[in-house]
């Protein structure tokens, strides 16, 4: 079984839902630290005519200590309004905001209060608009009793976790393994960027075969002349459609 575990964010960006695609299991994990600045909250989006801009779920405080399953979203609406009349201004002459705009209509004005809520909403609601038939998972009660172990101090780690075949006890190392163990899949998949932290004979001595996603180079007509990558899923679907977003879903491989 393949597996991917990653923080809900909101409205992420094309990688994202490849990395979905490419598993069998996709945990929508938010036991973790909530970083102030990060992208869980946030993403960009393309000003007609502009460059990119920054779209926010505006949240209570500024803490990086709290975890995202904790983190409450501003409870005044008038944000909500801002990001949606933002959106209208931004993408209604292209090609499918007919289409979508009624997605993301109904995401930024769900009635929930948390941050991981609404990310976790914007997240199945475009799966299941693009037909992704992942599994989703959310429940953390499954791996409470790792969090507490991975709660010690960093002298206890290898105590805790003593069949770990690791040269770094480091907790997000320790995590992913675990989760796939407690999982039973053989296979873990992670965004490109993880390369800086996971190492492939680790996983390996942990029976775990790792791989990271690489997105092919792509691009699509925008509203500006010069193309911007990464923006997010928003962009996409806005320019390229239910089926021009499937296609480009596609384009990436497992290394």
């Amino acid at each position: 079984m393949k597996l991917a575990i990653m923080q809900p964010y909101f409205f992420p960006y094309l990688g994202y839902f490849q990395g979905i695609c490419a598993v069998d299991k996709y945990i929508l994990y938010d036991n973790l630290a909530y970083i102030k600045e990060g992208w869980v909250n946030r993403n960009r989006y393309l000003v007609t005519r502009g460059t990119p801009m920054y779209f926010i779920a505006p949240i209570k405080g500024k803490s990086s200590f709290a975890k995202i399953k904790d983190v409450e979203l501003v409870e005044e609406r008038s944000w909500r309004q801002k990001l949606l009349k933002s959106i209208v201004v931004n993408y209604k002459r292209r090609p499918f905001f007919e289409d979508i705009y009624p997605l993301v209509e109904r995401v930024v004005n769900a009635d929930v209060a948390l941050l991981t809520d609404l990310c976790s909403l914007s997240v199945r609601t475009i799966c299941d608009y693009l037909d992704i038939t992942t599994e989703m998972a959310t429940d953390r009660t499954k791996f409470l009793e790792l969090e507490v172990k991975l709660s010690a101090n960093e002298a206890d780690l290898q105590q805790l976790f003593p069949s770990m075949h690791l040269n770094r006890f480091e907790r997000k190392v320790i995590r992913a393994i675990a989760m796939c163990h407690i999982e039973k899949a053989e296979v873990f998949v992670n965004a490109i960027g993880g390369r800086c932290l996971y190492d492939k004979e680790e996983f390996k001595n942990n029976n775990i075969d790792l791989f990271f996603i690489y997105t092919y180079p792509y691009s699509y007509p925008q509203s500006t002349p010069d193309f911007y990558p990464d923006l997010s899923i928003i962009d996409v679907l806005m320019n390229c459609g239910k089926e021009g977003t499937r296609r480009l879903l596609r384009q990436y491989q497992l290394i």
